[in-house]
């Protein structure tokens, strides 16, 4: 990419912004993109392209629920190891020094101004795209409720991960509640309440800024990556998913999109 394009790449997408369903999608490590200023943060090319720098698959769950719940999408387009959106600017591991076994040398030792500029150049941006897209609901009377979509590794530390997809909540478990309480639906599915992280990980920011904070009901998604391989896999698993959205959405009394309601149950 060259100098000029590096330049103007914006750093959020938003898809779907006038989305009438009840759902607004975030995918906050939806990219591996780092920008040429910072040198590829000094990471060899695959520990760029590994789960370290963004959530593989996660983009392809994130637009088939957009196109499937009619939900608009807010997405990051810049790796989390430039900054990750979900960790407020406070936050080490909003700019990792060290990611499990991978050290990364282009954030370490960032002065107060360095980490100001990357929570300006891709925190905030991102941050004003989900407000502007809550704001605009809000003012056309849109029943809202809040989706994070996430993928992790099936083994950490070298250890396996039997959990399959992970339904995460913080103080507000509505969304959530009602999710797990479909779970039967995939019941070939390893499905369980905050794993494999929870909100002692420092893992539910962007719930709690943008849904606990603006009163929505929220939920953030985890699914294992190695059910993400293929786009086929990634649209396989959205269906999947709005098997559990759908009942869930009718049971807080909220329709799915425009037209669906507790009958889509």
């Amino acid at each position: 990419m060259s100098s000029a394009s590096e330049a103007s790449y914006p750093s959020v997408e938003i898809h779907h912004r006038h989305g009438q369903g009840a759902v607004v999608i975030l995918c906050e490590h939806a990219s591996h993109h780092i920008p040429a200023c910072y040198r590829a943060l000094g990471l060899a090319p695959a520990h760029r392209r590994s789960h370290a720098a963004w959530d593989p698959g996660a983009r392809g769950v994130a637009v088939s629920l957009s196109k499937r719940l009619d939900a608009p999408l807010v997405a990051s387009r810049i790796s989390r190891l430039v900054y990750d959106c979900n960790r407020p600017p406070e936050a080490e591991s909003a700019m990792p020094a060290r990611v499990e076994v991978i050290d990364v040398p282009g954030n370490r030792g960032l002065d107060a101004a360095q980490r100001a500029a990357r929570v300006e150049s891709v925190y905030r941006p991102f941050c004003d795209a989900v407000t502007e897209v809550l704001a605009e609901r809000r003012a056309r009377a849109i029943p809202t409720v809040l989706i994070t979509i996430h993928s992790f590794t099936p083994r950490f530390h070298g250890e396996r991960r039997e959990v399959e997809i992970g339904i995460l909540h913080d103080a507000d478990r509505r969304l959530a509640d009602a999710m797990l309480a479909q779970a039967h639906r995939l019941g070939q599915r390893c499905i369980r309440r905050n794993d494999p992280y929870g909100p002692e990980d420092g893992v539910t920011h962007s719930l709690e800024l943008h849904g606990i904070g603006q009163g929505l009901a929220n939920v953030m998604i985890e699914v294992r990556n190695d059910l993400l391989t293929t786009p086929e896999d990634q649209r396989g698993i959205a269906e999947e998913l709005c098997r559990l959205i759908h009942p869930a959405l009718a049971t807080l009394g909220v329709a799915s999109s425009p037209g669906e309601g507790a009958a889509d149950a």
